[in-house]
């Protein structure tokens, strides 16, 4: 009767919603036709993107049980909300924003997290690992260091489950978790294109591909003071442990062991393919009046060829052993199928930069901090790839108006380098402040609660550890770097 009644509820919301928002929208189309979207939307019309943060942070906090079986429901009703009004007031533009956003955008950042989370699932460290502060140290400082190169959702899809198999006698470890999020699914991906999507967008539109390595001093930086004070707050919870906790397993030592080996090829097969997109231009297609490129299609392909095939040759012993379930890629399907959806207005209300509903704060935005933190906050929450493209669209309007794009890149790289520094270190550091700021954050949430790990709520982990370590950490990094 109580789930009853809690149903009727939350549908009552939901429609109650709708008849706000239905008119609304109506209104703010009347006369629209013709312009540009991002111009016409009003601010409020990114209220079911709100929803939909608030349901992933409050629902699993006062329902977790109605959360747990209904979430994909409910990022649907948030989707249809905003989607229904939206196509009924502006129809075919509508249609082609939705269909663009879920065709270029979406689908490929499925396939991507797929692809690695499969192949990376299918690859087992074995051994009697002592979650030790050295220890744990070891494996963050170790997956910093390829999340460049393998790809922040590669890197945190390898090594997470060693890291909570290890740490699995310990008291505390939602710290652990928390810096690995940091560290490994963030920070650790801005050294080359291949680590974050926002800096592959800047390689497909001109930026070099070693360029990124000009950003190592801050990069350092941010992940040495990280590194270290995780260090220190995991030598404090373990000197208060028991003794149980710090000796070591009983039994037969577990030595050090990986295997499933063969799966490094399919993850060089997938990189290979991410990497052939940014390199090869054969033309587009068009895929229901969206503009696709080709070569995006052929990685998607390679992609998938690359997932199935770590599925077929993976023993299936090695991902049991593994703790590998489907739970968390289909969390993430289904909630950024709801978060893509709502976003649209929000991305269109940005990129319409000072003709938008966001004007004042893209006329504010003027200097390498403002850069650093409007790109930040902002891809702390949107998504960081788009929130990128428009900021240094933005730099590029403002030094070289009328300038081709990949001419205009190369000079802002000579002569106002500090502000791509800036948009791209925003965009990659400030992902971590939330767990949806990167998709692998979510990721990382879902397989440490699956093992048993009370991770924070939203919020929680904003205000217990957001705040209190990275914004202080970002400061610094202003004040070094971009003042």
């Amino acid at each position: 009767m109580f789930r009853s009644h809690r149903r009727t509820l939350v549908l009552g919301f939901f429609a109650l919603l709708a008849v706000l928002v239905f008119p609304g929208m109506a209104m703010a189309g009347e006369g629209a036709a013709g312009h540009d979207l991002g111009a016409a939307l009003p601010l409020w019309s990114v209220i079911p993107f709100a929803g939909i943060l608030l349901s992933i942070a409050i629902f699993p906090l006062v329902a977790p049980e109605f959360w747990h079986h209904h979430f994909p429901k409910i990022s649907a009703a948030w989707a249809l909300l905003f989607a229904v009004p939206f196509v009924v007031v502006y129809h075919s533009e509508a249609m082609h924003e939705i269909l663009h956003i879920y065709i270029l955008d979406y689908i490929p950042f499925i396939i991507l997290l797929w692809a690695l989370f499969t192949v990376a699932g299918g690859i087992l460290i074995r051994g009697s690992f002592n979650g030790t502060p050295v220890l744990n140290t070891i494996f963050l400082f170790i997956g910093t260091i390829i999340a460049s190169w393998v790809g922040t959702t590669g890197a945190a899809m390898l090594l997470i489950r060693p890291v909570i198999r290890a740490n699995a006698r310990r008291a505390h470890k939602v710290h652990t978790i928390v810096f690995f999020i940091f560290l490994v699914a963030n920070i650790g991906g801005s050294l080359t294109p291949l680590g974050d999507p926002p800096l592959f967008l800047g390689f497909l539109h001109g930026v070099p591909f070693f360029w990124t390595f000009n950003i190592i001093a801050e990069t350092g930086l941010v992940a040495g003071i990280l590194l270290v004070i995780y260090f220190l707050l995991d030598l404090y919870w373990w000197k208060k442990e028991t003794n149980a906790a710090q000796q070591p397993h009983d039994g037969p030592k577990e030595r050090l062991k990986i295997e499933g080996l063969h799966n490094l090829i399919f993850l060089g097969g997938i990189l290979g393919g991410v990497l052939l997109s940014g390199m090869w231009h054969p033309g587009q297609v068009e895929i229901l009046g969206v503009h696709q490129h080709i070569e995006n299609i052929v990685r998607d392909g390679i992609l998938i060829v690359m997932g199935l095939l770590s599925m077929v040759t993976t023993k299936k012993q090695i991902r049991e052993d593994n703790g590998f379930t489907w739970f968390p890629i289909l969390e993430v399907a289904y909630l950024f199928a709801g978060i893509f959806m709502t976003i649209v207005p929000a991305l269109a209300i940005l990129k319409a930069g000072e003709h938008g509903a966001l004007a004042g704060l893209v006329r504010a935005v003027n200097d390498p901090v403002h850069f650093f933190w409007a790109t930040g906050i902002l891809s702390s929450f949107l998504d960081n790839a788009p929130t990128y493209l428009t900021f240094l669209n933005t730099a590029l309007g403002r030094f070289f108006p009328g300038m081709a794009e990949r001419e205009a890149i190369h000079s802002l790289i000579a002569h106002h380098e500090l502000f791509l520094k800036a948009i791209s270190t925003g965009a990659v550091y400030m992902g971590a402040n939330t767990y949806i700021g990167n998709a692998p954050n979510f990721m990382v949430k879902s397989i440490a609660e699956e093992n048993g790990v009370e991770m924070p709520s939203f919020f929680g982990y904003m205000l217990k550890y957001s705040l209190v370590f990275l914004i202080p950490t970002f400061i610094l990094v202003t004040f070094v770097f971009f003042m």
